[in-house]
Formats: C-alpha cells, structure tokens, sequence
C-alpha cells in the first residue's frame, strides 16, 4: 500500500524529496520525451530522518538561489523563509560544494520537455530550443567582493575623519550639580572628583567661582577646590566669571579656568547680566590676568543653536563669539547647545560657520540631551573633526537660566559609543560607572545614562546564571 502511494507523488513532491536527499541533480538524466511523471522515485531512495534534520539545521546554502532564479521570489524549505537575495546565512562548517543539489522552480507542462546538466564552469538550461547561461559560483563571489568593497568604501568614507583619540571633559562637579536643588555636602563633591580622577578622565571641571547669590549650589568652591587642587591625573579648571572670581579662583590653588559667553544677546543678560560686546569685554580682562599667571583659559559659548526667548540662533552669531574668545587667547573653545535642541542638521552649518574661524583642533562640543540627539550630534561632530567632547557624569545637569533644559550628555554615553567606534579615551568605564552609580545613590535617583542603565542590568543578570 505504502509503495503504491509513493508511485503517486506529483512532480512537485518528488522534486522536494530529491532535494532533500542530496543527490546531485546532475546524476538524473531527463530525456527529452519523458513526462516529469513517467519515473517515479523509489522508496529506497527516499531520504533518512537524519539527513533532512542535517539540511534543515546546518547548510549554510540551503535557501541560495543559483543565478537563473534572480527575482523568483522565495524559496520555502520546511518552514525555512528567506528571500533569494541570499541574506540566508547560518554559521556552520558546511559549505555550498557541500549540497551540490539546486532546487526546480519552474513548472513542466505537459509535453514540455528539458534537458539540465551540471558542469564545473556553470549550469546551462535548454528549454524549446532557447539556451540561457546561469551564472557560476564564482561569479557570485567576485559579486559579493564587490558588494563588501563598496560597503567598505561607504564605512570608510563616514569613519575616516574621526580621530583615533578623544578627550573627554567631565563637567558633572560643575555643570553637573549646579542645578540641584538639594545642596549637595562638600565631602561628596570632593569625593565625586576623586572618583571622576581616578576613572581616568583627563579633564574634571571642578566647581565655578560665582555668587553665591546667583549659584548656591557651588557656595563651597573654595572648599572644593583647596581639597582637590593637588590631586594628579587630570587638569581641574574651575568656571569664573569675572575678575574676582578669578582671583578667588587662583588663590584656592587653581591651575587653569574658564570663562563664558553667550550666542544669544537676551540669554547673555538673563545669564550674566550684561550683553555680548559686555561679556567678551569683561573677559578680556579675566585672559589678560590669567597670561599673567601662566593660567590656560577655556572659552564657552552658550546657545549655539538655539535659545529659549531666541529661538534659533544664527551660525554667524556664534561665530562671532568663538572668534573673540579665540583671539583673545583661550586655548579651546567649547560649543554648548545649552538647552538641547540641535540635531545633526543644526549642529553641521554651525560648525562649519565656526571651523571658518577658528581652527578646529581648538574646538569641543558640549551637548544638552533634552531631545535625546546628543549622541547623533557628537557622531556628526566628530566627522567633522571634533576631538573633544563635554559630557556629564550620570547625566548630571541643566541650567538654572533655561528652563525645560535636561542634563548635559551622559559621560557613560559617550565613552560606550567611543569604545565601539574603536577610539581611544584612557577612560576606564567600569570605575566611570562607579562613579555615576555613586553621586546618583547621593541625589536620590538612578543614572540618566542608558549605558549604564543597560550594564548594570546586564551584571545583575549574569550574577543570576
């Protein structure tokens, strides 16, 4: 009864069955008056258990279509889906040469008749006197070294120009804390500072010689700064404003400091309390005290792309601050987006406004996080150029004079998407994340930073296995 049904398999079902044995097609030879149903196949022809299991689950070729069958739309293998553009690929020791068979995807009418043999150059198909020449394996392969070579011809054109080495400046003791509300105890800062050192940043802006008035937050700066002013590893600038600061500054024992500038004429008086031409003026004075001193000065510049009573703010506009900070003597000037509305297509004409002024080796970007594009725009600054990039421990920050603004990008953020763009930082990430894991547990919150979210996560589940 058994061999009486198999003498009944249509074409279709004996071709499925052909397949999965193995045999090589070019060991059946069709004659050109037989009809698909005149031979059957034999029951002890009929592939073993194993053998399909071994075809199912391990050839790498299985759902490859040779070049005849371009466009033929899917090839269906025991529940197996993939389309013929060969994205099939299962990691295995099996190769192509390893099942030579080739499925029939063409359907034979009655009287039709075919004649399909296999040979080493290429397969050839003779249908009603028409012979169409399928492409060889090696054509595919001089294809896909093609394909791979214009891959890594666009990988290359996007990576080319980020450097090989990124500094990064932690502003989290700083830009960080100087928006929360709870007045964080001086030992913690201290503390954090140690933490952020030992991690292995260059750069940790410690604290900003302000009004207390204006910022409470940082009324311990001294404090701060007399305790880490020693500490070896990185350089520790601290913010000032003005002259007195300044002089505040240096006498607590700091070695470098920063002064600020506005992009936004309304921002600048909200912030400092004095209009642009004002500002740069008045830090004119503060660069002129610090070469006295041998003191480096750093420049920023707020509201690069846009500002809250503004709005948008125009690439010549920043521009024009950059210039004046960088003729005036400040070694590097930084590029806030302070309220974190930039994208890619903000971020790249002002850079290019500023890059025409000022050489890019002395630029960083500083980027708020509020819409979430802060990585996106150091990747963006980055191929420009970029080497240096402002980020705050835990994601840290805000800004007390533009409301709606988040924290600065997360430092965490920043040094795993470096490690994976293959650029060195010296940072080292698990004692970075310490630290994040460290101030956070003091304010009362978790981690903005997604990395550290992601990994702390993935400890906890290995720690279960």
């Amino acid at each position: 009864m058994l061999a009486k049904k198999a003498l009944q398999l249509c074409s279709w079902q004996r071709t499925k069955l052909l397949r999965a044995s193995m045999i090589p097609v070019s060991t059946f030879e069709f004659a050109s008056a037989m009809s698909s149903m005149e031979e059957p196949l034999g029951l002890d022809k009929l592939p073993s258990m194993s053998t399909i299991d071994r075809i199912q689950r391990f050839s790498s070729g299985a759902c490859r279509s040779s070049g005849d069958e371009l466009g033929m739309g899917h090839c269906f293998i025991d529940g197996r889906n993939c389309s013929s553009s060969n994205s099939c690929e299962d990691e295995s020791e099996y190769t192509r040469d390893t099942f030579p068979w080739r499925r029939h995807t063409r359907g034979l009418a009655n009287g039709e008749s075919f004649m399909r043999r296999t040979r080493s150059t290429g397969v050839s198909h003779v249908a009603n006197g028409s012979i169409r020449h399928s492409r060889n394996f090696s054509d595919y392969q001089n294809d896909a070294q093609s394909r791979n070579k214009d891959v890594r011809g666009r990988a290359n054109k996007f990576l080319k120009d980020i450097p090989a080495f990124v500094k990064i400046v932690e502003v989290g003791p700083r830009d960080g804390l100087q928006n929360e509300k709870t007045i964080v105890p001086t030992d913690i800062k201290i503390e954090l500072i140690r933490r952020l050192v030992a991690s292995g940043l260059p750069v940790v802006e410690a604290t900003s010689f302000v009004s207390p008035k204006w910022v409470p937050q940082l009324a311990d700066a001294r404090d701060v700064m007399k305790a880490v002013h020693s500490l070896e590893g990185s350089k520790l600038p601290v913010l000032t404003p003005n002259l007195k600061g300044f002089e505040a500054a240096v006498a607590a024992g700091a070695k470098e400091v920063a002064v600020f500038a506005s992009a936004s004429e309304s921002f600048s008086k909200s912030n400092i309390n004095c209009s642009i031409e004002e500002s740069i003026a008045r830090y004119r004075v503060v660069t002129q005290a610090a070469k006295e001193h041998s003191i480096p000065v750093r420049g920023y510049v707020s509201c690069v792309v846009g500002c809250p009573v503004e709005g948008p703010i125009s690439p010549a506009k920043v521009a024009f601050v950059a210039k004046a900070l960088h003729d005036m003597g400040c070694y590097e000037i930084s590029l806030g987006d302070t309220i974190g509305v930039g994208t890619p297509g903000t971020v790249v004409p002002m850079l290019e406004a500023v890059m025409a002024v000022v050489p890019v080796e002395k630029l960083a970007v500083h980027f708020h996080d509020t819409y979430g594009q802060s990585l996106p725009n150091i990747l963006v600054s980055l191929q420009m150029g970029i080497s240096t990039v402002d980020s705050s421990v835990a994601g840290l920050g805000g800004c007390p004079y533009a409301k709606g603004a988040t924290g600065n990008v997360a430092t965490e953020d920043v040094v795993y998407m470096l490690n994976g763009l293959g650029v060195k930082t010296n940072v080292d990430l698990a004692k970075l994340l310490a630290a994040g894991d460290f101030i956070s547990k003091q304010l009362g919150r978790a981690p903005v930073s997604k990395a550290a979210v992601a990994l702390s996560r993935a400890v906890a589940d290995a720690s279960k296995i």
